[in-house]
């Protein structure tokens, strides 16, 4: 089964956190098993087991904050640090697409070109599993809006090949209330920002905005909506996850709801700090995060607006990600799980690719 992913953190973590994502997993966690530290030793994403695991297209995030809160790696004192790490992180999967191991993914023309490179790779080797496939596939996405100086200054990032924006991530920025606040738009600059997002043609990633952002940004923008990694806050009760409105405008605009298995996001009352999923007794497996997509298929009377967006790689590795996933190759398993649920062959296929691909189509031209 090929597999779209719509929230990876991968050059986060390969300049952030110094990974070679060219390794194997489990080369990375050999290298760092002398680190202390949340998620080290114990990742779960690198480009090998992305092939193994057939995602063959992901949403690659760009993620530096500038939110007056520092914190080492990730949150910086000024909109200038922020913005110059984002350029450092696009200029790493540029890299990796001139060395061909990967392909930025910017219009239709390239979509639909690698979409059947993989499709013919796949029906090629349905029963085999070869090192060798095509480039894996990237489609660059933006995780808070602190690298973008100013709303003018985002038709540059769109001709680098900037393709989806979520104005926020956690806490407070110059555009929107994040995860944690119930801060709206910022006067002036917020819609701004979303003014020029339309003008664009680029697509608005929902997570991370507080309630309050939320409701006035799907006032204001009338272009393609995606929650990329999202869960349900009727499952999950945490501000950090969408009511069933929330989500019902982004199924009523046609967008896609991507499910996360970070698995604080995935269970009530989960505790990451305290809390290691490898030793509980009663651990979060992939099958509760089928809850939260068969929520969001019942929402919408289908299976048109659900998918896959792991959020694998985002701070955390095997303590915090569901019990049977060892890998991200481990998405293979979501299969049987979803027939298990009842749910036909077609309707995973949406699931597990489609639904991002009929996405895509909003956004590349």
């Amino acid at each position: 089964m090929l597999i779209i992913d719509s929230h990876l953190d991968l050059s986060w973590n390969a300049l952030q956190w110094d990974r070679d994502l060219l390794k194997s997993v489990h080369s990375i966690r050999q290298v760092e098993l002398p680190m202390v530290g949340k998620g080290r030793g114990m990742g779960t994403v690198a480009l090998p087991e992305m092939r193994q695991g057939r995602v063959f297209i992901s949403f690659a995030t760009l993620l530096a904050r500038c939110t007056g809160r520092q914190a080492p790696s990730i949150d910086y004192g000024s909109v200038a640090q922020a913005h110059a790490v984002a350029k450092g992180q696009l200029a790493y999967y540029r890299a990796l697409e001139k060395d061909g191991h990967v392909r930025v993914i910017e219009n239709a023309a390239q979509l639909a070109a690698h979409v059947a490179e993989w499709q013919a790779w796949d029906a090629a080797n349905a029963d085999s599993q070869p090192a060798q496939t095509p480039p894996l596939g990237f489609v660059i996405s933006m995780e808070g809006a602190d690298p973008i100086t100013n709303p003018a200054e985002l038709a540059e990032w769109a001709a680098l090949g900037l393709r989806l924006l979520g104005p926020a991530h956690y806490g407070p920025n110059r555009y929107a209330g994040g995860t944690g606040t119930e801060l709206a738009l910022t006067d002036g600059i917020g819609p701004q920002l979303l003014k020029e997002m339309r003008r664009l043609g680029m697509g608005m990633d929902c997570t991370h905005l507080s309630d309050e952002a939320f409701w006035q940004a799907v006032r204001l923008f009338d272009g393609p909506l995606l929650a990329s990694h999202q869960n349900c806050r009727t499952i999950a009760p945490v501000q950090r996850q969408f009511t069933d409105a929330q989500l019902k405008v982004i199924i009523e605009r046609d967008g896609v709801i991507g499910a996360s298995f970070d698995i604080s996001m995935v269970r009530a009352g989960w505790q990451y700090m305290s809390q290691n999923n490898l030793w509980v007794n009663n651990p979060v497996t992939m099958s509760e995060i089928v809850d939260h997509i068969d929520r969001v298929c019942q929402l919408a009377g289908n299976a048109n607006h659900s998918a896959i967006g792991t959020d694998l790689d985002g701070g955390f590795g095997r303590e915090q990600s569901p019990r049977d996933l060892d890998t991200i190759a481990d998405l293979q398993k979501m299969v049987p799980l979803l027939q298990a649920r009842g749910y036909a062959n077609a309707d995973i296929d949406k699931i597990m690719h489609g639904n991002w691909l009929r996405f895509m189509g909003q956004v590349l031209n």
